[in-house]
């Protein structure tokens, strides 16, 4: 069956000196993975527009057991993420994540919607890499069924206290009174947290945090997503050891 849809290179392979298996991230199919025929030769017409981070429209031959990129031509490549370590890799983690998160062969336009706008964001620097990071981060495990709670104090029903407490494992909101175990939150990052997940994703961006609340909240978000999906991310390693050295 052939197939039409625009994607993102989430994740490539080479294969012998001229071939490539790519994981594309696609709005009408979710996850697919794709043999790219001839795409590392310098003249291939589908050479940029395979690579990581590259965003494309696809024409794709999909069998019954595997998938063969026909066509493929590049829609944004995202450029300037590669002239920055940190930036790159953050990059590559958000790749890494939504390989994991996002479903495959149904309709996954909130989850590309979601990558398109965070690597734009990061490319041109216009948004705090921490606040992208953790937005991502929670939003994406919002669409995956991980949304936690957040409306209000779990025990006694308080929308707001001076600081409130997240509790990771169950995804639970509790204030000061009523707090056993969560970990400490201010109410900016309370605040910010309910933006990600309850807010239109047409203003989803449109916060900020101070510096040390933004740190927070980014810890707070890699706990939750680090508990619930219970596997390591190498690329998340990598960015955290090039931050941690700053």
């Amino acid at each position: 069956m052939q197939i039409n849809t625009d994607g993102l290179v989430i994740r490539e392979n080479a294969v012998g000196e001229n071939d490539r298996v790519i994981t594309i991230l696609t709005k009408d199919y979710g996850i697919l993975r794709a043999f790219a025929n001839g795409a590392k030769r310098m003249k291939s017409r589908s050479q940029c527009a395979t690579q990581l981070l590259s965003y494309s429209r696809f024409s794709i031959y999909r069998g019954r057991n595997s998938c063969t990129v026909n066509e493929a031509q590049t829609i944004e490549i995202f450029f300037k993420l590669r002239e920055d370590i940190e930036r790159l890799s953050l990059a590559q983690y958000f790749c890494e994540l939504a390989g994991e998160l996002t479903p495959e062969t149904e309709e996954a336009e909130s989850y590309l919607k979601l990558m398109l706008n965070s690597l734009h964001f990061l490319a041109n620097e216009t948004r705090p890499q921490l606040l992208l990071k953790a937005l991502t981060e929670l939003r994406m495990l919002c669409l995956s069924g991980y949304m936690p709670d957040l409306t209000a104090c779990e025990t006694c029903g308080k929308f707001e206290d001076t600081v409130m407490y997240f509790d990771r494992d169950n995804g639970r909101l509790f204030c000061s009174d009523c707090n056993t175990q969560g970990v400490s939150a201010g109410m900016g990052v309370v605040t910010a947290m309910r933006h990600i997940c309850y807010s239109d994703p047409v203003k989803l961006y449109a916060f900020t945090l101070p510096d040390e609340s933004l740190m927070q909240l980014s810890q707070i978000t890699q706990s939750y997503l680090l508990t619930h999906v219970q596997r390591k991310f190498k690329t998340l390693d990598f960015y955290n050891s090039l931050t941690a050295k700053k």
